[in-house]
């Protein structure tokens, strides 16, 4: 397994422009030897795939991949997440699966890491229709054993801005009044699929390419909620243009409802897209590249333009 693609389609790929990846990465390996050791696994010649809400390393001495939570509320929500990781294997969905032997998450001098059998990307790249049948068989699922948590965008967006120390005042105020704005226009959305268990992060960036077919990753966000919201990523990166058009239409093809043709879709859309500035968050002071990004997103949102071209945080 791991976290991602760096093109459409858990958001791996080539440090960006600017970013000094050797020293994160030795700033990070005290952290991923800590853990490994807890679990009796060699973490050296390890490989950082990626460094945003997580740091994420391939090991090379085992097919295991490595997520250490960096973000405070991505470590809340750790145990969640392996929660996901077992119910959808219950199911056989066909998604990443934990390594087995001992308990996770695993705590480790006061970090939280997750351990994963790596899925190999020998497969052709995932498409819209693989991610619209997928998201389907996750949407037929029973609710699981262990209940998941309401849907919440906008408290766990507060949440993150209030745990941001390198953000501007004036950019801070800005997105906490967009969270107010847009808080109070979800209350009155009336929503017309059924609510359930989502993955609460739904697009390309989220499959791998398995040599058995497309795996889902990256449960950290999954909850019960509206099903339009599993919808509205692959939406909204049709309209940042980070998706082509005939992707696009395989996954609503594929799933059977085209999201941006419900009426209450332009305030999902600005939901999502203000998680996707603050996604950078806790990484602004020491990945340039992610700053970078996330300057001219908050810049776009300022000015309302809602064409500009949107491309993922490294």
């Amino acid at each position: 397994m791991h976290t991602g693609r760096a093109h459409p389609g858990p958001s791996t790929g080539a440090r960006g422009p600017g970013t000094d990846e050797r020293q994160i990465r030795d700033e990070l390996l005290p952290v991923l030897a800590l853990v490994c050791a807890k679990v009796g696994l060699d973490h050296r010649g390890a490989t950082l795939m990626r460094y945003v809400r997580n740091a994420v390393f391939r090991l090379a001495a085992h097919p295991v991949v490595v997520r250490i939570a960096i973000a405070p509320a991505v470590r809340e929500r750790a145990q969640r997440t392996v929660a996901v990781a077992r119910w959808l294997a219950s199911h056989d969905v066909p998604a990443v699966r934990l390594l087995d032997g001992f308990g996770q998450p695993v705590l480790a001098g006061g970090h939280l890491a997750t351990f994963w059998h790596d899925v190999p990307e020998v497969g052709p790249p995932p498409t819209g229709a693989d991610l619209a049948r997928l998201l389907r068989r996750l949407h037929e699922l029973p609710a699981p054993a262990d209940p998941l948590p309401p849907w919440q965008p906008v408290a766990s967006l507060r949440a993150a801005l209030a745990e941001s120390t390198a953000m501007p005042l004036a950019d801070l105020d800005f997105m906490l009044r967009r969270c107010d704005a847009v808080e109070a226009a979800l209350a009155s959305l009336s929503y017309q699929l059924p609510p359930g268990p989502i993955h609460g992060d739904a697009w390309l960036g989220n499959l791998l390419a398995g040599p058995d077919g497309p795996v889902l990753c990256d449960f950290d966000s999954a909850c019960i909620g509206p099903r339009e919201w599993d919808l509205t990523p692959m939406a909204v990166g049709r309209l940042r243009r980070s998706v082509p058009p005939k992707v696009y239409r395989a996954f609503i093809a594929g799933y059977g409802v085209d999201v941006m043709r419900w009426p209450g879709f332009d305030v999902l859309r600005e939901v999502r897209e203000l998680k996707r500035v603050a996604g950078a968050l806790p990484i602004l002071d020491s990945n340039p590249a992610a700053n970078a990004e996330f300057t001219h997103r908050l810049r776009t949102l300022r000015a309302g333009d809602h064409e500009a071209r949107w491309r993922p945080y490294r």
